[in-house]
């Protein structure tokens, strides 16, 4: 672990490794320097729910800063990971003293909310294979500022069943359809074509 600063440590993760867990005490906010993390919560039936995948210069647990006293969901690296703690106390300081810090927090909030309200709408109106369309291509970054990035991080079929909300077979037989019509590609890792938003826009 190297420390930045009092409150503020900045750590190293790999594949696979917790960074907190459902449960754990909500007492800092984290920032993705480097890296993907996967956010998900599990219910006592033991079923997991992914609430969203991050990368680069994301924030979260910031539930902190509303009064969370544990941590609602699971957060684990999905690819090795550079990532910022700090602590509740000095993220209110900055919020305070440094604006801009203040204004990354604010439109990392704004997205976020924008983000959460397109998953509703998505959830509510669209087919199974359409949300599995759209995940993959958030994931690659289509439709984002910058190029997108066809090759994505190694995800597994459950992990994204959890994210769409279906089940991993179903996910199965639609990669494999999308891997027929050419929408994406495996070649040592997923590939993803922006062919494929036509799965997205075809009613």
């Amino acid at each position: 672990m190297k420390t930045a600063s009092r409150g503020t440590a900045v750590t190293e993760y790999r594949t696979n490794d917790n960074i907190f867990v459902q449960g754990d005490a909500a007492d800092a906010l984290f920032y993705i320097r480097e890296g993907k993390v996967k956010l998900s919560v599990i219910s006592k039936q033991g079923k997991e729910a992914v609430v969203a995948i991050l990368k680069d210069r994301d924030f979260f647990g910031e539930g902190c800063l509303a009064g969370q006293q544990v941590r609602m969901a699971t957060a684990v690296a999905i690819s090795d990971c550079s990532i910022t703690r700090v602590k509740m106390a000095v993220v209110v300081n900055l919020l305070h003293d440094q604006q801009s810090f203040a204004e990354a927090f604010m439109i990392h909030l704004l997205s976020r909310n924008i983000k959460i309200e397109e998953d509703l709408v998505d959830q509510l109106f669209n087919s199974s294979e359409k949300r599995l369309a759209r995940v993959l291509l958030i994931l690659a970054n289509f439709g984002k500022a910058g190029e997108p990035q066809t090759a994505i991080p190694k995800i597994s079929q459950e992990t994204l069943a959890a994210m769409v909300g279906t089940t991993r077979s179903r996910v199965n037989v639609f990669m494999n359809r999308f891997r027929t019509l050419g929408f994406i590609e495996y070649n040592g890792g997923l590939k993803i074509h922006s062919s494929l938003l036509n799965v997205v826009l075809h009613d």
